[in-house]
């Protein structure tokens, strides 16, 4: 299970130690960084981190930047994800008590206290988000994750078909959107994503599986065959009854 996070913090020194920490364990992958606020919460509404670590010292007009910002996203998520305070004195520890942060790290940040907290977050169970925001300059879209039939790749773009038959475009490639969405979905070719909650059939001599609505039938390619065995052998377990 992939983990996503980022962070708020301008101190380089502290966003490299964090992220030389990660790039050693597959599971987490940091899908941005800045100092920013506007730039920080578009990170977050693109690609829905499951923890950002955020900087709790900076002080703007007297009020702390971290607590508005965090309190500021209630607005756009109703999932918000973990909070990792950054700070370099102990100041703000209740207030992030108060506000339900995840964890309080002091800076310089030690290799020690984030493996204390990869060890608390894979003691909790991961938040799952039915949601998908796909954005396009300073347009958001919000979609249903469970509505979703399958994607198709388009160039650089993905398609999204859904289950009402509209067709949504996002500017992201189809190997993002693979990394992106729950274990639900399985890549079966180098265009195509499909939703496991819809797939009707899988023709292993035609190389085809089918989905539920209105009848489409979308080809799975010899480099994902894996993926289609893992995921019939998915579906067959759901199955009341497998008769030959």
């Amino acid at each position: 299970m992939l983990y996503k996070y980022s962070i708020i913090e301008s101190e380089q020194s502290t966003i490299k130690e964090i992220e030389k920490y990660f790039e050693k364990i597959s599971d987490y992958k940091c899908v941005g960084v800045s100092s920013c606020k506007d730039q920080s919460l578009d990170i977050i509404l693109e690609y829905m981190p499951d923890f950002v670590f955020i900087n709790v010292d900076q002080i703007d007009n007297n009020f702390h930047v971290a607590f508005n910002f965090v309190n500021e996203l209630h607005k756009y998520c109703e999932e918000l994800p973990y909070f990792i305070a950054l700070s370099k004195n102990t100041n703000q520890a209740f207030n992030c008590i108060k506000s339900g942060f995840l964890d309080y790290i002091l800076k310089p940040v030690s290799t020690f206290e984030l493996r204390k907290l990869v060890a608390r977050l894979s003691l909790k169970p991961k938040v799952s988000l039915n949601t998908l925001c796909l954005k396009s300059n300073r347009d958001y879209r919000f979609i249903e994750i469970e509505e979703i039939l399958f994607l198709k790749a388009d160039n650089n773009c993905t398609d999204f078909f859904m289950n009402d038959g509209s067709k949504v475009a996002a500017f992201k490639t189809l190997k993002f959107f693979e990394e992106s969405l729950p274990d639900s979905f399985t890549r079966i070719h180098n265009s195509y994503i499909v939703n496991q909650n819809y797939v009707s059939r899988i023709n292993f001599g035609k190389s085809k599986c089918s989905i539920r609505q209105k009848n489409i039938s979308i080809p799975f390619s010899k480099s994902y065959k894996e993926n289609v065995i893992v995921l019939e052998k998915a579906l067959s377990k759901k199955s009341l009854l497998s008769l030959n």
